[in-house]
């Protein structure tokens, strides 16, 4: 027996009379999940031969044109792998329902999340609204801006309200651990030791969103992630939000590694300050080339902040304010020069 708890859903049957079940399935059921990663809005519920598929009827129709891609490679094949149910997905769009609604865009001032201590945890400024907004239409989003406009805050905020409202299984947290123009020499302690005052901010970031206790928990069962940029190299990053603070510091080669990890349900966040680059001098920061090269790409968002984002102390607004101006008059100079 089978309840549909809403009352706009379809309900379709599909039967696996032309490809081999076993084979339809994967290992550990691994082509079903990726087929499953791709439809969010549809429940599948599959029963030998039998799938029953509950949801919009604009998904529905989307599922059913990859079944016949799978088939048609079946036919061809005789068998089907973790590539083949990819590239059987891979050119499949969702045409949206008549009716159907617009992703919940949020306003200046709206709550998204209340805090450890009671607090409202809101996008406070226009651009912040704008970035919010551009994670629930896209699935990689760039926030680029000057320190103090939030961008590490909204993008972990972002996050955590999408794995509270099950929208993603688990919560990646990264950056480059690059000193700030310091030489700290050696870090004693374990590897999590040393690491770990890179990644303070993102700490600080979740501890005034997740409740301390249930923050460790989540910590050792890897629901939440924090980990190095170097680490990422090699995984695949699936079901997941994934952010990569402080971007301006990871090198072409290390961006490119980053945003190739992307698996079929990960969305992905970066953020960086261009005017803040600690890479020694020999090293070119990766952030402007993906910038340039991803501008145009359909599921890419781009949000520049400004000084008018600072929600720090008001005097960081002048601070950042004095240095743009210092810098607009040394280029003057020497262009004149």
């Amino acid at each position: 027996m089978y309840v549909l708890i809403a009352f706009n859903l379809s309900e379709r049957n599909y039967t696996l009379d032309q490809i081999d079940p076993q084979q339809f399935y994967g290992p550990n059921n691994l082509h079903l999940t990726i087929i499953k990663a791709k439809f969010p809005k549809l429940q599948l519920v599959a029963r030998g031969e039998e799938i029953k598929i509950f949801g919009d009827d604009a998904s529905i129709n989307a599922f059913m044109m990859a079944m016949k891609h799978l088939e048609k490679m079946f036919a061809k094949n005789k068998e089907i792998n973790e590539h083949m149910v990819l590239e059987a997905l891979e050119g499949v769009v969702v045409e949206k329902s008549e009716g159907a609604a617009e992703p919940n865009l949020i306003s200046t001032g709206d709550t998204l999340l209340i805090g450890t201590r009671g607090q409202q945890i809101k996008a406070r400024t226009r651009n912040q609204v704008k970035m919010v907004n551009s994670a629930k239409k896209n699935d990689i989003i760039f926030a680029i801006g000057p320190a103090g406009t939030g961008k590490t805050y909204t993008a972990v905020a972002i996050a955590v309200l999408a794995l509270k409202e099950r929208e993603i299984r688990r919560i990646i947290l990264t950056r480059p651990a690059v000193e700030a123009g310091e030489n700290l020499g050696f870090l004693p302690g374990d590897l999590k030791e040393k690491i770990d005052p890179y990644l303070r901010p993102l700490y600080d970031a979740l501890e005034d969103m997740i409740p301390n206790d249930k923050l460790k928990s989540m910590i050792e069962s890897r629901t939440v992630e924090i980990a190095p940029l170097a680490f990422m190299r090699g995984r695949t990053l699936d079901n997941c939000y994934v952010i990569l603070d402080e971007a301006q510091n990871s090198t072409d080669l290390q961006l490119k590694m980053f945003l190739t990890r992307m698996g079929p349900n990960a969305k992905l966040i970066i953020t960086g300050d261009l005017t803040q680059i600690d890479l020694p001098r020999k090293q070119q920061s990766g952030l402007n080339r993906a910038l340039r090269l991803l501008k145009n790409i359909k599921g890419i968002g781009m949000i520049q902040l400004d000084t008018d984002d600072v929600v720090r102390h008001r005097l960081v607004k002048e601070i950042v304010h004095a240095y743009d101006r210092d810098s607009e008059c040394e280029k003057d100079s020497s262009e004149k020069a």
